[in-house]
């Protein structure tokens, strides 16, 4: 009752990632090229696998299905940015506003869970070979990547629903180049006390369940591969996930750094700068570390360089 004699908020003023009006442009040439190179990257990557029947295995699926995802993340932020820094309008509508909320915890949230399938899949490969082909069959497979888009759509879907039951009627002005949920939080002139605790409930666990997959597959890969007795070997064997294991560190190193760290430490700009890594440099980068440690993505890749 309080609240209702307040005036509700119809649009948001995105502040962008600085204030200093002088190096827009320097920004919107870094995120226009980091953001061509995640489509090129990424739609190349989609594109190979698909042309290359010797790419036509459960691992290769769910790379192409990790990015698809990396294209899609950045896609619900970055052309906005974009948008942003050449216009003189920040403004976004609520209705766009909850629209990218939504659409960037669905694919934040499938990518996670991605990951740890793609952890799960090396360590069969590696630790249980003689029983992988009847394991990753074609229908666990395509269930597997079914279930982390659903999982991720619904995770979306509850922390939307929990959103647009809030008011907001205080200040419009959000700290960051997008929709986030915690700044959204913070604008919210109603009790946000049930949002705040399916965030650290179900959000901590869709988080941390796939780290866990991810540690615990890879505990055991290394305890397998130690186990070779051929240094050679043990190489050989390690490269298979070599790529993974780099993108998952990259990806949730972030996220800790982001989520796990003192409160007294907190610093929008460490904020800003850190969403930016794993909303843009990271997908970005994922299809060309995959490619340049996998001898089976480059030689497909030479092979579609000389049919053009």
């Amino acid at each position: 009752m309080e609240w209702r004699n307040q005036t509700t908020v119809l649009e948001f003023l995105l502040l962008g990632l600085t204030e200093h009006v002088e190096l827009r442009s320097l920004i919107f040439v870094m995120f226009l090229v980091m953001y061509m190179m995640n489509l090129l990257g990424n739609g190349t990557m989609i594109s190979v696998i698909a042309g290359n029947p010797q790419l036509h295995s459960p691992m290769y699926f769910f790379l192409s299905n990790l990015s698809l995802v990396d294209m899609c993340f950045s896609s619900v932020t970055v052309p906005k940015l974009l948008s942003n820094l050449i216009s003189d309008s920040k403004t976004i509508s609520y209705s766009n506003c909850i629209t990218q909320l939504y659409f960037f915890v669905v694919f934040g949230g499938s990518e996670c869970v991605i990951m740890s399938i793609m952890a799960y899949d090396r360590y069969v490969a590696i630790c249980n070979p003689l029983h992988y082909v009847t394991i990753m069959n074609k229908k666990m497979c395509i269930s597997m990547s079914v279930a982390s888009w659903t999982i991720g759509f619904f995770h979306g879907l509850l922390h939307t629903l929990l959103v647009y039951r809030l008011s907001f009627c205080k200040s419009n002005e959000i700290q960051h180049y997008f929709c986030d949920l915690t700044q959204m939080l913070q604008l919210s002139c109603t009790d946000t006390s049930i949002n705040e605790l399916v965030i650290f409930a179900e959000g901590s666990l869709l988080a941390m369940l796939p780290f866990l997959i991810i540690m615990i597959s890879y505990f055991r890969i290394i305890s397998t591969i130690l186990k070779i007795k051929s240094t050679g070997g043990r190489w050989k064997t390690f490269s298979t996930c070599s790529s993974h294991l780099t993108v998952v560190t990259l990806f949730y190193g972030t996220l800790i750094f982001m989520y796990f760290r003192p409160s007294s430490s907190y610093s929008m700009t460490k904020d800003r700068i850190t969403s930016v890594v794993y909303n843009v440099l990271s997908p970005m980068l994922n299809p060309f570390i995959y490619s340049l440690r996998n001898t089976d993505v480059k030689i497909a890749l030479k092979r579609v360089l000389q049919r053009k």
